[in-house]
């Protein structure tokens, strides 16, 4: 089983074409980001069988040279956004643990679906494609992914990832944690010293799972 296979009604579906339309016209009037190769960047570092953790994001950011498909995610030798300079604080403070870069695919490899619900912006524009449908999508493979078999945790920051909550069974092996966002706007409301990388790893190891290396390196 893939992602391919899991997602086939989405990918075949009339509101998918069009939405890859609309995209397409975009990009050749504005800059739009991702990259195209990297829209489904996350779903092709951490196939379907992987995943152990989910963390959701709300849409890629909007400034060049930052956004590369994987939530909270900038390439090496990017200046940290605001909201991944928290996470750094929140990794440090809960595992002691610093990272070199703000490159998360190492987190992607190890089964962590680093998920925005939306997958695509105008530059300079938060926001700008939250109407076009994506969330259709994403919504689609929060469900798939929570029809898995295997333990997985659901880590979701802020009011918008929280409004996913309804769609993850409690039945199976999972655990949810909620916190504030990590944006300098809500992260001392409760997200410093939520400590999410150290319950996770205490959930999959209680689950015979091997604990996540959260160090970036």
């Amino acid at each position: 089983m893939d992602w391919k296979t899991l997602l086939k009604e989405e990918f075949s579906a009339p509101y998918y074409a069009a939405l890859q339309e609309k995209l397409l016209i975009e990009r050749q009037k504005t800059t739009v980001y991702p990259e195209a190769d990297r829209v489904l960047y996350a779903l092709e570092k951490t196939p379907c069988e992987a995943v152990r953790a989910v963390i959701l994001g709300q849409d890629p950011y909007h400034e060049p040279r930052q956004a590369m498909g994987l939530s909270f995610s900038v390439a090496d030798g990017t200046t940290y956004p605001p909201s991944l300079r928290n996470i750094f604080k929140e990794l440090q403070d809960d595992l002691g643990i610093c990272c070199a870069h703000g490159d998360l695919t190492a987190w992607a490899e190890q089964g962590v679906l680093l998920l925005n619900t939306v997958l695509t912006v105008e530059r300079g524009k938060a926001n700008s494609h939250a109407d076009w449908g994506w969330q259709r999508f994403t919504d689609a493979v929060i469900r798939a992914t929570n029809a898995l078999e295997q333990p997985i945790v659901f880590i979701l920051w802020g009011a918008q990832a929280q409004k996913k909550e309804h769609m993850i069974r409690t039945e199976a092996p999972r655990l949810i944690l909620k916190a504030p966002h990590p944006s300098p706007l809500s992260s001392y409301r409760g997200f410093f010293g939520s400590r999410p990388f150290s319950k996770t790893n205490a959930f999959l190891t209680l689950h015979g799972q091997i604990p996540i290396d959260w160090q970036v390196k």
